[in-house]
C-alpha cells in the first residue's frame, strides 16, 4: 500500500500507460510514481545503467541481460489524410504502389523505424523518406498536412480516427504485428510496488483495460 515506482515508457506507449497507472493507483492508494516518457535511445540507456524500475517498450535489445514480459500486441499501420488518392481503394494497396509514395518517418533509433525498415527490406522494397520526426505527434501532424504517408502504432490514433483527421490505409502485409513488453534488468530485485505493477500489467484487469483501448 505504499512505495514509489519509477516507470519509463516509449513515447508511443504513453497513450495507454497513463490509463494503466491510473487504474493501478486506485488499487494501491498510498503509492507514488515517476513516469518518464522518452525515446528508445534514452530507454536503452536507462536499462543499461539501471536508472529505472522497469520500462515499457517495443522490441527489447538483444545485447542486455533483461527480464522481458510481453503483454499486448502493438500493430503498426500505414496512415494518410482522408483526401489521399489511396483513401478510396477498395482492395489492399500493393507494396509496389506504396514504394512510389513519400513517407514521413521516425528517427533511426526508433523501434517503429527499425520495424518498418526491416519489413520493407525483407520484401525488397525501398521507401522514399521525405522527413524525419522525433515523435509520433509530429508524424501525425505532417501526414495530416499532406507531407507524406506515415507508419505508426495503432495505439496512437484514437483521437485522429475519431475526428477523421487521419485514416488507416489497407496495405498488403499490414499491419506489422509487434508486441509491447515490460522490461527490467535481469539481476534487478524488484521493489514490492514494481512487482505488484508487473502482476497488474500482465493480469486480467489490465488486459480488459487494454482491450478497451484497442
Amino acid at each position: 500500500q505504499r512505495g514509489h515506482l519509477r516507470l519509463s515508457v516509449a513515447t508511443t506507449a504513453n497513450s495507454f500507460a497513463t490509463r494503466i497507472l491510473s487504474a493501478f493507483s486506485k488499487r494501491y492508494t498510498g503509492t507514488s510514481y515517476a513516469l518518464d516518457v522518452t525515446n528508445r535511445k534514452s530507454l536503452l540507456g536507462q536499462l543499461a545503467n539501471n536508472q529505472t524500475d522497469m520500462v515499457i517498450m517495443g522490441k527489447p535489445p538483444d545485447d542486455l541481460a533483461l527480464s522481458v514480459h510481453p503483454f499486448m500486441q502493438n500493430p503498426l499501420v500505414v496512415i494518410a489524410p482522408p483526401d489521399h488518392p489511396f483513401a478510396q481503394a477498395k482492395r489492399p494497396i500493393s507494396l509496389q504502389r506504396i514504394q512510389a509514395e513519400t513517407f514521413v518517418v521516425r528517427e533511426p533509433d526508433s523501434g517503429t523505424r527499425i520495424a518498418m525498415e526491416r519489413f520493407f527490406a525483407e520484401r525488397g522494397i525501398a521507401l522514399k523518406t521525405g522527413m524525419e520526426m522525433t515523435s509520433n505527434s509530429a508524424i501525425k501532424q505532417a501526414v495530416a498536412a499532406g507531407l507524406g504517408l506515415g507508419i505508426v502504432s495503432i495505439h496512437t490514433l484514437e483521437l485522429e480516427l475519431e475526428v477523421k483527421r487521419l485514416m488507416i490505409l489497407k496495405v498488403q502485409g499490414f499491419p506489422i504485428l509487434r508486441h509491447w513488453h515490460v522490461v527490467y534488468c535481469e539481476d534487478k530485485r524488484l521493489p514490492p510496488i514494481a512487482q505488484a505493477f508487473l502482476e497488474f500489467l500482465t493480469g486480467d484487469e489490465s488486459k480488459h483495460l487494454l482491450a478497451q483501448h484497442r
